[in-house]
């Protein structure tokens, strides 16, 4: 077996994506006469800032020899990275053997690239210790990403599908022709074995790019089969070709358990904490509030491209006991989901008169409270029940905000109920 893992190929404005060259690369050994059992699609740590767009790596396992898959490789990689983009630094790693058993240090550095920021230098020198074959284009920032590929499968134990289509050569750039009464129709039928096809209440497509890359529509799930069946069941402009990949993608592989007080900037975390703050709004619609542990504190925000999420964060209050997950920039935890492990259901109010049912006044400084119509005394303020509108159990942004590498609730697997979001 050989495993060759590749990055870095696309651009945010030019175009191209890493899946398609894979495929490209995938073709040409089947057309060779070597088997692909698979191709990965890894997502990376979507806090890198010098990330092209959605931080993803590529692996194709294959029964080709190492030599003629390097080739192969590196004709695909010339021929169709965006090399022009400054941003676009490609890297392919070529390794023998099977996908399951790459050193322990190339499965360790695979985990570690969803949740750290490596440099390149440290991809470079762990590939040359484990005898491989790379190759880098310009500042080769690309290795990393595809050293983590070719150590993901062993790294990893959760996978799910995505079946990509590609648009016809001669139509990347121009708009996407695509009946979307098809497209929500199957999208529905399909749920939630796939997921994440589209947001039903912003009524937006999440399968359909917006940039001039070759993809027409990706279907993620869990389900190959229903992957399958939905591309199929969308009317649509003509495809070229199409591919399913095994990924990381939903999966909340990129999270750490965490403490507050201990985290760092462009990683992600689930962490335990109360409500120190009432959520408040500011400008740009976006929603912050303070959580706190101890005598450690954070700042949480729900940022307006949430959407409706940020609803069930302005319902919190001081006091409620949430775990929440995101990626910390700039000392600000960025909610990709929370729990509700615990409500505050009562506060204190003024009393009011037993007699005549008006709020009482203050009666002064530390004297309580008195009607002034009645007379009768309180001694402070007293406890009453509060309606909530948020129930116990894990909340999430919608799909149209959703990480790449962020787990959908409806995959299920939660330690509390789940509340999801399509």
């Amino acid at each position: 077996m050989t495993v060759i893992g590749l990055d870095d190929t696309d651009s945010r404005t030019r175009g191209m994506c890493t899946t398609y060259v894979a495929n490209r690369v995938a073709d040409r050994l089947r057309e060779s006469g070597a088997t692909v059992r698979r191709i990965l699609l890894v997502r990376l740590n979507p806090a890198v800032e010098f990330k092209t767009r959605g931080n993803a790596a590529l692996a194709i396992h294959t029964t080709a020899g190492l030599e003629s898959a390097a080739r192969v490789a590196r004709e695909e990689l010339d021929a169709a990275a965006e090399v022009d983009d400054p941003r676009t630094n490609p890297g392919l790693v070529v390794a023998p053997g099977a996908p399951e058993s790459v050193p322990d240090e190339v499965a360790s550095f695979a985990r570690n690239a969803l949740r750290d920021i490596i440099p390149v230098e440290r991809a470079a020198e762990l590939a040359d210790a484990a005898g491989y074959a790379t190759a880098g284009w310009k500042n080769a920032q690309g290795l990393v990403g595809a050293l983590a590929a070719v150590g993901a499968w062993a790294a990893f134990d959760d996978w799910t599908y995505e079946h990509i289509s590609y648009r016809e050569p001669e139509a990347w750039g121009t708009e996407r022709e695509i009946d979307y009464d098809s497209l929500f129709a199957a999208a529905d039928e399909c749920y939630p074995e796939t997921w994440d096809t589209v947001d039903r209440a912003e009524g937006e497509a999440v399968c359909v790019p917006h940039t001039p890359c070759p993809i027409l529509f990706g279907i993620r799930g869990d389900d190959p089969d229903a992957c399958r069946q939905l591309a199929a069941s969308i009317d649509a402009e003509p495809v070229h070709d199409d591919a399913l990949f095994v990924t990381n993608q939903g999966t909340d592989a990129h999270l750490a358990p965490g403490e507050l007080g201990s985290l760092e900037d462009d990683r992600a975390y689930r962490v335990d904490g109360v409500v120190a703050t009432e959520p408040e709004t500011k400008r740009g619609g976006h929603v912050f509030f303070e959580l706190e542990s101890g005598e450690s504190a954070i700042q949480c925000a729900a940022f307006e491209p949430t959407k409706r999420f940020r609803d069930r964060v302005r319902a919190l209050r001081v006091g409620d006991r949430l775990t929440v997950s995101g990626e910390v920039g700039d000392g600000t935890l960025k909610l990709e989901k929370f729990a509700v492990r615990e409500l505050q259901t009562t506060e204190l109010v003024t009393p009011t008169c037993p007699d005549c049912g008006r709020t009482m006044k203050s009666a002064g400084r530390n004297q309580g409270y008195r009607c002034r119509d009645c007379g009768t005394n309180s001694s402070g303020k007293v406890e009453t029940e509060v309606e909530r509108d948020l129930e116990l159990g894990w909340y999430e942004v919608p799909p149209c905000a959703r990480r790449h590498v962020a787990k959908p609730l409806v995959r299920g697997g939660f330690d509390a109920t789940v509340h999801p979001e399509r």
